[in-house]
């Protein structure tokens, strides 16, 4: 039977002691100032013990033990080396400081949003999400353990920035000729692939010869290599996808395979010793140096000692997969089918990336004009 009672401690203060027996038929109490917040507990905590799911304060562990436990678990499943490190990483810098010494039975949502919230303009948005999403997955492991009741991160709100959201930038065809004009012979083939699929730089440095299929002009992405030259599958579901290639494509490819570096694992872009090329290389050593040469850069309003502007890459390797959603989209690919070619995981991503280079004023034009004159004859 759950009661509420007051007791005066040895030191004479008065407080309000919350008695109940939790799931497991053991009795528990939980001391209080006022009255109305041991009421208020106590609710809360019956309808917890009903529902299986409570954990009562003297029993629950401190937010840093259930980090550990939670992040040794990603080790152990074998999730990626950099999708635990980026757990890692949010955790120990942001939550950390602020949330690590905290039982996770008095961690509240509004605890959680307050730590969002003084976050919220020191960081990018993407950076926040994944602090929110370590949270999340912290207290996910630590209710399906019993060390939790409930995930207070769930229904944290992150800041709307739909106003300020960037276009992607990518190279215009004249800049993405160019850049192919300039690249060093070894890894022109890279770069030419990566514009005309959209491949990820992950997926291209994992693509093995077997997922080439010069005669049906097809390309199969089955996996990628993450930042420690690791495999694994690809992003998501959907990254699994068949890639159709042109016939110059795979003209390309051909003459490719026949200079490509020999390679023990199969590689398409290894490097001169067959192994995985790492990305910093590729986009340091090879796709900067090319947009340089070709004229594709930027200022940096630094001069070398001769007195010559010392000029920089306009682009990253990864504004290549969008010049290739452009391209796409230029053709006339539909958004459905250019979702599938760029593998992403939903077609909101899509029309949230991309959108704006869909053509539809004429459609618009063509529909008002039918409006106005059903209106005004």
């Amino acid at each position: 039977m759950a009661t509420i009672r007051k007791r005066t401690l040895p030191s004479g203060k008065a407080v309000w002691q919350a008695d109940y027996k939790d799931g497991g038929g053991k009795r528990r109490h939980r001391q209080f100032a006022k009255k109305s917040d041991a009421d208020a507990f106590l609710t809360t905590a019956r309808g917890e013990v009903a529902k299986g799911v409570h954990v009562a304060a003297s029993a629950s562990v401190t937010v840093d033990a259930a980090a550990e436990a939670w992040l040794g678990h990603a080790e152990k499943i074998g999730r990626e080396r950099a999708t635990v490190r980026r757990y890692r990483d949010s955790y120990e810098k942001y939550v950390k400081p602020r949330l690590g010494g905290t039982k996770l039975s008095a961690v509240t949502a509004p605890m959680v949003q307050r730590l969002i919230d003084d976050l919220t303009g020191t960081m990018a948005l993407s950076s926040l999400k994944k602090v929110k999403g370590a949270v999340v997955s912290l207290f996910k492991h630590a209710v399906t353990r019993g060390q939790a009741a409930i995930n207070p991160a769930r229904d944290v709100i992150l800041p709307d920035n739909k106003r300020t959201v960037s276009r992607p930038e990518y190279p215009t065809k004249a800049e993405l000729r160019a850049i192919l004009e300039h690249a060093i012979p070894r890894w022109r083939p890279l770069f030419r692939l990566a514009t005309v699929t959209g491949m990820r730089a992950s997926e291209l440095r994992g693509l093995l010869w077997t997922d080439v299929d010069l005669e049906a002009g097809v390309i199969h992405v089955r996996r990628r290599v993450d930042m420690f030259n690791q495999f694994g599958p690809p992003k998501s579901k959907t990254g699994t996808r068949d890639i159709p290639i042109s016939p110059a494509t795979a003209e390309m490819l051909t003459a490719w395979q026949a200079e490509c570096p020999k390679s023990d694992l199969g590689l398409v872009f290894p490097t001169l010793e067959g192994a995985v090329t790492s990305h910093a290389n590729i986009q340091h050593r090879a796709f900067w140096p090319a947009q340089i040469r070709a004229g594709v850069s930027v200022d940096t309003g630094e001069k070398d000692k001769r007195g010559k502007p010392i000029m920089d890459a306009k682009y990253s390797l990864h504004a290549l997969r969008h010049a290739a959603a452009a391209l796409f989209i230029e053709q006339g690919f539909a958004p459905k089918r250019v979702q599938a070619l760029m593998g992403h995981a939903s077609l909101q991503m899509t029309y949230d990336t991309y959108g704006y280079l869909f053509p539809n004023d004429d459609d618009d034009r063509a529909k008002l004009a039918t409006m106005e004159s059903a209106l005004l004859g």
